[in-house]
C-alpha cells in the first residue's frame, strides 16, 4: 500500500514498499523537480513552441511546476505525459504539492488531475496537457518533441524502462538541439543515450545526488 511521506523540504512524496522506492527524493520533492527539470530542462529550450514528452506522469509534480512556469512567461507550452498507473483520487487529494506553487497553485492542481485521460486540454495560460493511460514500453512515441522529461522509477527498479530501445523511441521523436533531463547519472544510462544520438553531459545534482544527466540531440 502506498505511504505519503513528508520530505525534507516539506513536500510529499509517495513510497511504494512493493518497490522500496520513493516518487521523489527524501531531501525534497519540489526542490529536487524544480532543480531538474525546470532549473535545467525547461530554462534551456528556445523553442516557441515548446513541445513536452514526459516519461511517469507519477503525483502530477513536474506537470504543476511546468504549468505555473509556463504561466509567468510567454511561450506557448504543450506538455504530454503518460503513466500506466494512474494514483488514486484519495492520494492525489492528501497530496500538499500546490502548497509550493504559489497563489494559482491549488487550482492549476486541481485542474491538472481533473482533466480527462488521452485528450489535450488547455490547463491555464500557455500551457496544454495531454496526460496519457498507458505502457510505455508498448506503446511507440509519436510526435515531435524539444524536450524530454524521463522520471521513471529508477534502473535498478524498472530496468525495461531504461533500454537501449527506449531511449532509442525517445531519439526518433527528439527533434534536433532537443533535450532529455533525468536524474539518473548511472553509466549504463550515459552508454545509452550517447548510442541513441545524445550527447551527454553530466551536472551538479540537487541536495542527496551528485550528478543529474541532461543530454541534447544530436
Amino acid at each position: 500500500m502506498k505511504q505519503i511521506i513528508k520530505t525534507s523540504d516539506g513536500s510529499h512524496t509517495i513510497f511504494v514498499p512493493e518497490l522500496n522506492e520513493y516518487y521523489h527524493s527524501i531531501h525534497g520533492a519540489v526542490q529536487e523537480s524544480k532543480y531538474i527539470f525546470i532549473n535545467n530542462g525547461f530554462e534551456y529550450c528556445k523553442a516557441d513552441p515548446l513541445n513536452i514528452f514526459e516519461v511517469g506522469f507519477g503525483t502530477g509534480l513536474n506537470a504543476l511546476l511546468t504549468a505555473i512556469r509556463s504561466s509567468a512567461g510567454e511561450k506557448e507550452v504543450n506538455y504530454t505525459s503518460i503513466e500506466k498507473y494512474p494514483l488514486d483520487e484519495n492520494i492525489i487529494s492528501l497530496l500538499n504539492h500546490h502548497h509550493f506553487s504559489g497563489e494559482n497553485g491549488r487550482e492549476i492542481y486541481n485542474l491538472i488531475h481533473s482533466s480527462p485521460w488521452n485528450i489535450s486540454v488547455n490547463i491555464c495560460k500557455n500551457f496544454n496537457l495531454r496526460k496519457i493511460k498507458g505502457d510505455f514500453t508498448a506503446e511507440p512515441l509519436s510526435g515531435s518533441y524539444d524536450l524530454i522529461y524521463f522520471d521513471a522509477f529508477g534502473p535498478e527498479k524498472q530496468p525495461e524502462m531504461w533500454t537501449r530501445e527506449i531511449f532509442n523511441g525517445i531519439s526518433a521523436a527528439t527533434n534536433k538541439n532537443g533535450l532529455l533531463v533525468t536524474y539518473s547519472a548511472k553509466g549504463e544510462v550515459k552508454r545509452n543515450l550517447k548510442a541513441c544520438g545524445f550527447d551527454v553531459s553530466l551536472l551538479p545534482g540537487p541536495p542527496g545526488k551528485r550528478h543529474i544527466i541532461r543530454a541534447k540531440k544530436i
